[in-house]
């Protein structure tokens, strides 16, 4: 019971058109529909191949760019009641939507904001939409997929300036699971990843800015999908800002690159399972350059800035 994965995010994109063309043609997303949002603006709403669920990325026009809210799955509809009660308890406000109330194709949804300054919705009964697949004897996959076409989000990966706080409130009032983190010299949480669907991680912080956003990823299955995505970023001309490579921490591996309007994307794979009573990995400060970039042992400072 409880949070199943991240449901989807709602990036801000200030040319709508072309944010669409790059989501669908580069990335190779897939548009579900378009509509307007409770305050009344234009968005239009996309999901990978492989989903189910009505969308798992919203790009929401805007005059700026960045992360407007994100969204996790929730397996039950008495979890929205469980979890609210959980976060009332810990002394936030929660709102609770009606299906259809926070646009095209949402469930009955409890939103908060995060201590990190993120707003968060938790979703039950999206609609579903099914994966272009018949039911019965498909096929690998549709015959028509363009671009990456990875076939379902992954992860998404925040700034705050109190990890230790915002960790220990995923952990203790929304039942995340620490699986790694790194420790600056002083003993605090420089950055922490959490799951709840037994990967390495479907959320991830890092220190900085309060409602930072650092990228949202989508899952591709090998690294030849990794190496197709580099192609198709070089073909549309695309800059890559970092990869193809390896992560220590987690132990996947990525490709990050930007839409047109400055959000940082990732394609993602590998990584492992872990379990509720597996013990986290501890990264030093010493070692964040390996932790992050396996193969370089270092971080450019700039893929550290923060994006809003």
């Amino acid at each position: 019971m409880g949070i199943l994965r991240l449901s989807h995010a709602e990036v801000r994109v200030p040319d709508l058109e072309l944010a669409l063309a790059y989501y669908t043609e580069v990335v190779g997303l897939i548009e579900t529909e378009r509509g307007v949002g409770p305050d009344g603006g234009e968005r239009a709403y996309l999901k990978a191949w492989d989903e189910h669920q009505h969308h798992s990325l919203v790009l929401v026009s805007a005059p700026t760019y960045g992360l407007e809210t994100l969204g996790f799955k929730v397996e039950h509809a008495a979890d929205l009641d469980e979890l609210s009660a959980s976060l009332a308890d810990a002394g936030l406000e929660v709102a609770r939507h009606e299906p259809g109330s926070l646009g095209a194709g949402s469930g009955a949804t409890a939103r908060f904001v995060a201590p990190s300054g993120h707003t968060v919705d938790l979703v039950h009964g999206m609609e579903q939409v099914g994966n272009s697949l018949p039911l019965h004897n498909p096929p690998p996959a549709p015959a028509d997929l363009i671009g990456m076409h990875p076939p379902r989000i992954d992860h998404i990966f925040l700034l705050c300036e109190d990890v230790d706080g915002v960790t220990s409130f995923f952990r203790d009032v929304l039942d995340f699971r620490l699986t790694e983190q790194i420790l600056a010299d002083d003993g605090y949480q420089l950055a922490t990843f959490l799951e709840r669907s037994h990967t390495p991680h479907d959320i991830a912080f890092l220190t900085g800015p309060n409602g930072g956003f650092h990228h949202v990823a989508f899952w591709v299955d090998d690294w030849n999908d990794l190496r197709h995505a580099a192609d198709t970023c070089a073909y549309h001309g695309v800059t890559i800002d970092a990869g193809p490579t390896r992560h220590g921490a987690t132990r996947g591996c990525g490709l990050y690159f930007f839409d047109p309007a400055g959000n940082r994307n990732e394609v993602f794979t590998g990584g492992y399972h872990f379990d509720p009573d597996d013990e986290p990995t501890t990264w030093t400060e010493a070692e964040m350059g390996r932790a992050i970039f396996s193969y370089k042992g270092q971080v450019d400072p700039r893929f550290m800035t923060n994006h809003t």
